[in-house]
């Protein structure tokens, strides 16, 4: 059977995961399908010495539990040199998909591209304003998350105004889903603990707050 994304590719986006995911939090390996991609998201940090582009190289590998890598390693799931990345990215290009993303955030997580998103991007989305797609990707948590975020806040502020108090559940709803689309950043991406992490809307952000808005007071108005 042929795949749309290479079965190489999803396995090593998910064992990469479960090996690599930071134990100490209880928040969850997440596998989710979109219409043009498949999301691995993972609680977890890559090592201080490693970034983005070196993972993208054949590299050391440092798994997060030693007790959990070494069966993986013994059942074939894993090797130890540290090719897995390299080697899922060389098989969605070799599948004729665009090469999948990596993004490390508060969480991880590994983008991997269906052949819908090779089309060219329509002018809008380049200029940052909101597309059907956007608004298909946005939950209504995110929509009500996006509504509230003025200027720089923190994370607790955004909670107070939503409401909310589970700090994992507005993790996993509200905040990671509106980082993964590209609706808010962090003002310290670098560091994605600090204590004095606060996020922002980016202009895609912006632009579709705006509209939002539009749509509040039109159906305030009906």
């Amino acid at each position: 059977m042929e795949y749309e994304i290479p079965r190489a590719a999803v396995t090593e986006a998910i064992v990469n995961a479960v090996a690599h995911r930071d134990y100490t939090s209880h928040g969850s390996v997440q596998v989710m399908l979109f219409r043009n991609r498949l999301e691995v998201w993972n609680p977890g940090q890559l090592p201080y010495h490693l970034s983005i582009e070196k993972l993208k190289q054949p590299h050391a590998s440092f798994p997060a539990n030693h007790l959990l890598a070494e069966p993986m390693y013994l059942a074939g799931y894993i090797e130890r040199m540290g090719t897995g990345i390299p080697d899922m990215i060389k098989a969605c290009i070799n599948a004729g998909l665009k090469e999948p993303e990596l993004i490390q955030q508060e969480t991880f997580s590994a983008i991997l591209w269906r052949k819908a998103e090779i089309t060219p991007q329509v002018s809008g989305e380049v200029a940052g304003e909101p597309t059907e797609q956007a608004t298909e990707q946005a939950t209504e948590q995110v929509k009500r998350l996006i509504l509230v975020l003025q200027k720089e806040m923190s994370r607790q502020d955004l909670m107070q105004i939503l409401q909310l108090k589970h700090n994992q559940s507005f993790r996993e709803n509200y905040l990671y889903p509106a980082i993964v689309v590209n609706m808010i950043e962090m003002t310290i991406p670098d560091n994605p603990n600090d204590p004095n992490q606060k996020y922002h809307l980016t202009e895609k952000g912006i632009q579709f707050q705006t509209e939002l808005k539009k749509q509040k007071t039109s159906h305030g108005k009906n």
